[in-house]
């Protein structure tokens, strides 16, 4: 269902692409959570925040502050050997032995074991911006 209203349209937006932008500016992040506090915002305001932050390059240190956040989704819920092998993977993407892809994907393996609609519809897990 569309909606007319800015506002929602713009959380929204954020919502799915949270993650995503906290992946590439933990600075853009906090700048877009402020805009949202105003009274008045726009959806293009939003989306130029998350373009801005799609332009800058990967940063491992905010990619794995990103999926830190996002195993916060899943604490509660995985197995020990599950929390070895995530937190494994973040200090191997850290080090530079595997790709921020791979990080994506064990997210989806424990998306289909435990699932959260949000995550799902995160643009960092899903691929691409919204």
């Amino acid at each position: 269902m569309t909606t007319s209203n800015p506002r929602r349209q713009c959380e929204r937006l954020w919502a799915a692409n949270k993650y995503l932008v906290l992946s590439h500016s933990n600075k853009i992040y906090l700048e877009i959570r402020t805009y949202l506090k105003q009274d008045e915002v726009r959806l293009d305001q939003v989306q130029a925040y998350i373009d801005q932050a799609l332009d800058l390059p990967e940063n491992p240190g905010q990619v794995v502050n990103a999926f830190q956040h996002i195993w916060g989704y899943f604490k509660k819920k995985a197995t020990a050997s599950e929390k070895e092998m995530f937190m494994a993977q973040l200090d191997s993407y850290a080090a530079g032995r595997i790709s921020q892809l791979h990080l994506v994907t064990s997210v989806r393996e424990l998306l289909t074991k435990y699932p959260n609609r949000y995550l799902e519809e995160s643009t960092l897990i899903n691929g691409g911006s919204k």
